[in-house]
Formats: structure tokens, C-alpha cells, sequence
């Protein structure tokens, strides 16, 4: 138990860090509440699922090749320039009195999936850290203590995805229409932020 509590500590560590998912659940918290924030973390979830399981049928010698590298950089880039400036487009329509109803669900759980799944920080976590945990896991236990022990993580990053989405969307309740706004802008600034600078990454592999 204190082994899978151990993991479980793990994966909220290493969803605590302030990165664009965390941004963009805060926006989406403050703007349509709740089930929105939560979604944008679900989806990041469902883009390191899929990480997760890559790493564990063996796709890590594919990503170090140097051209799929400046590809998934590139490809961050594009993805969180955009969600950025289209935060800081929709700064302004941010109202305390009411929440947007315009978003759809689907497109709240599709941020978070493309912007975790075009992310290479988090491609270099799953293939850096998870992996080296998944041979350690696998060097001293059988199958079934490694998906114990990997549900364990992600169990941790779900715990993280929900209070966030709950301090998101409480936070409306106390904030003027200005603040609203101001906090809107520091995350599509934020959300550029990153987006420049996994662009400067891919620039550097490329030239």
C-alpha cells in the first residue's frame, strides 16, 4: 500500500508543475465553470494515456530521431500559439455575472488532448521519467504490480485534474469582470509563452 501510495504522490508531483494544462484549465475554469476545466484535463489525461502506453510496447527509439523531434516541437508550437491568442481574443467576453454557454464540451476536451499530446515536455516526461519507473517496476515486479503501480500515477494525475477544475471554477465566484479578464490574458500570454518557446527549441534542431 505505502509502495502504491508512493506512485500515487508521483503523479500528482508531476502534474502540479504550472505548464499550459494547467493555464488552460484555469481559463476555462473562470469562463464555463467546472465540467469545462475538467475536460481540458481529461483530455490532457487521454494524450498520456497514450504516452503511457507507447513507452510500454517500446515506441521510444522512434521519437529520439532527430527529425521527429523538431516535428513534435513545431507542432507544439503551432498548438499553443494558437489556443493563446484565442485566449487572449475571448479576454474580453469574460463576464463575472454569467458563464459563456457558446463552448462546446467536445472542444474543452480537444485543447487538452492536442495541447498534452503536441507537448514535448511531456513526450521527454513519459519517455524520460515513466520509462525509466517502468523498467525499475518491471525489473522488481510481475505484470500485474506494473499496471497497479502505472494506474497508480495516473490516478494522481487525476486527483490533480479535478482540484484543478474545482479551484477554477471557484474562483469565478469571488473575482470582478476586470480580474476575470486580466487572469484570461496571463494565460493566453502564458499559453504563448511556451509556444515560443518549444518554437525556439524546434529552430534549433532544424538550423
Amino acid at each position: 500500500m505505502s509502495i502504491f501510495l508512493s506512485y500515487l504522490f508521483l503523479g500528482l508531483s508531476l502534474a502540479a508543475p504550472i505548464g499550459p494544462i494547467n493555464a488552460a484549465q484555469l481559463d476555462k475554469g473562470i469562463k464555463n465553470g467546472f465540467f469545462h476545466a475538467w475536460l481540458v484535463g481529461l483530455g490532457a489525461m487521454t494524450a498520456d494515456a497514450i504516452y503511457m502506453a507507447a513507452v510500454y510496447l517500446g515506441v521510444v527509439h522512434f521519437l529520439e530521431i532527430p527529425f521527429m523531434k523538431a516535428f513534435l516541437w513545431c507542432f507544439g508550437f503551432f498548438v499553443l500559439v494558437y489556443t493563446g491568442v484565442e485566449t487572449l481574443i475571448s479576454a474580453g467576453k469574460v463576464v463575472s455575472s454569467y458563464r459563456t454557454k457558446d463552448e462546446s464540451k467536445v472542444k474543452s476536451f480537444m485543447s487538452g488532448f492536442l495541447m498534452s499530446l503536441s507537448n514535448p515536455l511531456t513526450i521527454l516526461f513519459w519517455l524520460g521519467i515513466y520509462g525509466s519507473i517502468l523498467a525499475k517496476t518491471i525489473a522488481e515486479y510481475d505484470k500485474a504490480h506494473v499496471i497497479l503501480y502505472s494506474g497508480a500515477i495516473f490516478t494522481g494525475l487525476l486527483l490533480w485534474d479535478i482540484t484543478m477544475a474545482a479551484v477554477a471554477s471557484s474562483f469565478r465566484r469571488f473575482l470582478t469582470g476586470k480580474i476575470l479578464a486580466l487572469i484570461s490574458i496571463l494565460s493566453g500570454l502564458s499559453l504563448i509563452g511556451f509556444g515560443i518557446y518549444f518554437g525556439m527549441q524546434a529552430y534549433k534542431l532544424l538550423f
